[in-house]
């Protein structure tokens, strides 16, 4: 394929893009070298309008196509944000930003829509506008949504929007998606038991916030069990559990735990919330403690569009012969959630090869997945708005 040859072309020079966002991570908002060398680029290859600051530090690049006056005008994201992990790979163009490092592979996605965009000014051989769209804090940020609180999808006038992950353990080349629910939406919780603090030799003076506290956390486990229909995907985890007491003939005043809620289900995000109320304050008042639950919201279910996701996978199967279009969804999550609830869409995953898994510290993004990664970006273009 044509577009395949330029990729090969492109490849060196697209490779360093990304190792050199490799070796300076940025974390969250805070990604002022990455958005400012990714606009440097834009306006280099050509764009016919680059706007820094959308959702605070992303940056948008317009190119028009040869042809515009099918008015249609489709989007493609990458995220640009590292975390905030201290890498352990041993490559030579490893971090040089302590305690931070591209465990997600997010270097990789931006350098993929580069070269796509390089390509695309290029040959501008479609009819309508693409907007490239360079996203900062995905890693727990929300920044996708800040995007589109932003304006992104007005401003730019995009119809659909399209995304990219690389996927550890799949070879490189291979694609994997499916339309409906493809990754979980992940909300937070903290539980603060407080009860009667006292000698360990004497619990019947005290109230035991660590033996109320433990008792929550097992019965959460209930809302999977028990409470979730068993043909729906439910995840309840506790993360951290710590008293205000460390010393062992004590017993603590107040228990305090942490966790997070991962579902498929817009309705059984809803469920799990009010359970997990229901669970602490019924629990901590049959002991005679008293309980406080913060509820914190994250990302929504990431939804594929079941017609655009069959867009996607035609442009897919052009690139390669190894498309999985019934992929199992999976529990993590992804802002580009936002996007897809506002305009129609999907995102798919490519093949990123024997590497540790995302959030590793010795995760690396394998290189050679560029030119499959470019050419489904600028495909999408192409067969979305044909000359």
């Amino acid at each position: 394929m044509p577009i395949r040859n330029r990729y090969a072309e492109l490849h060196p020079e697209i490779t360093e893009w990304r190792r050199d966002f490799h070796t300076h991570p940025e974390l969250l908002f805070e990604v002022h070298r990455t958005a400012a060398r990714v606009a440097e680029l834009l306006r280099g290859f050509g764009c016919d309008d680059v706007v820094e600051g959308i959702g605070r530090t992303g940056v948008v690049g317009v190119i028009k196509g040869q042809r515009t006056e099918s008015g249609k005008v489709v989007g493609l994201r990458a995220d640009m944000d590292a975390l905030p992990i201290h890498e352990a790979t041993g490559v030579d163009y490893a971090s040089q930003t302590p305690g931070a490092m591209h465990a997600c592979g997010h270097d990789g996605h931006t350098a993929m829509l580069l070269g796509a965009a390089k390509y695309l000014c290029e040959t501008r051989a479609f009819n309508g506008t693409a907007v490239a769209i360079f996203q900062p804090a995905e890693e727990g940020g929300g920044g996708g949504r800040e995007m589109c609180k932003d304006g992104l999808m007005d401003r730019f006038g995009i119809q659909e929007v399209y995304g990219m992950h690389n996927m550890p353990g799949t070879p490189v080349g291979h694609f994997a998606i499916r339309p409906g629910p493809l990754l979980a939406s992940a909300d937070e919780f903290e539980i603060v038991v407080t009860g009667k603090g006292g000698h360990a030799a004497a619990p019947h003076q005290a109230v035991d916030t660590t033996l109320v506290a433990a008792q929550i956390l097992l019965s959460l486990q209930s809302i999977v069990s028990r409470t979730v229909n068993p043909l729906r995907s439910v995840v309840v985890t506790v993360g951290t559990f710590r008293t205000d007491s460390d010393a062992s003939n004590v017993i603590a005043h107040t228990a305090r735990m942490e966790g997070t809620v991962r579902t498929l289900d817009p309705e059984y995000r809803t469920i799990a919330e009010r359970r997990i109320r229901e669970i602490a304050e019924g629990t901590a008042a049959a002991h005679g403690a008293s309980v406080e639950v913060t509820w914190t919201e994250g990302y929504p279910v990431t939804v594929n569009w079941p017609e655009n996701t069959r867009y996607a996978v035609d442009v897919a199967r052009s690139i390669s012969a190894h498309v999985d279009d019934e992929t199992d969804p999976i529990m993590p999550a992804e802002d580009f959630s936002f996007m897809l609830e506002e305009r129609p869409g999907a995102y798919i995953f490519l093949g990123n090869g024997d590497t540790a898994m995302c959030h590793h510290p010795a995760y690396n993004f394998d290189d050679e997945a560029i030119p499959f990664g470019s050419s489904w970006y600028s495909g999408m273009i192409e067969a979305r708005m044909p000359m």
